[in-house]
């Protein structure tokens, strides 16, 4: 365990696991013109058409977790760059869904085996990939990402 580590906080070792993956990321996509954020988004988006689906931007906020303001920024500058596309749904006139170009499918499909060979760097001292820690890792931090987490509740204000 790292010195910065010693007595840490399971919430602050959870944000600089983060933070260092979003960095590790960063760094990673930038020569392929991405930031991690776009990076989630078009993984993501490449992820959804391979089970045959269009998402609208909402939707795809929801799988990301990111803000559907925040997904829409990204979405538009990525237009930009040639590497999505924004189209009215047929159904809904007022969703829009979103599909790559040919040259963002492309870039994605690259910036996915970058993040992949992080991904196994990252989960190596768990054994990689395919090893029952990481299993029980991947199980564990799904169970704290179904947790429910307000900040307006009771309980939290009883104990300030």
């Amino acid at each position: 365990m790292s010195t910065a580590s010693e007595g840490a906080t399971p919430g602050f070792l959870v944000w600089r696991l983060s933070m260092k993956w979003r960095v590790a990321v960063d760094r990673a996509v930038a020569p392929l013109g991405l930031t991690h954020a776009q990076y989630s988004l078009v993984a993501s988006l490449y992820g959804m058409r391979h089970g045959g689906e269009r998402p609208s931007q909402r939707r795809l906020a929801d799988r990301t977790g990111l803000e559907p303001l925040y997904v829409s920024k990204l979405a538009r500058s990525l237009e930009s760059a040639g590497l999505l596309e924004r189209a009215r749904d047929p159904r809904d006139p007022r969703a829009v869904q979103l599909a790559l170009t040919e040259e963002g499918r492309e870039r994605t499909r690259q910036a996915i085996e970058v993040v992949q060979g992080l991904l196994e760097q990252l989960l190596a001292p768990l054994g990689g990939l395919d090893s029952a820690r990481t299993r029980e890792f991947q199980r564990e931090l799904t169970t704290l990402l179904d947790a429910p987490l307000d900040p307006t509740n009771e309980n939290l204000k009883e104990q300030s």
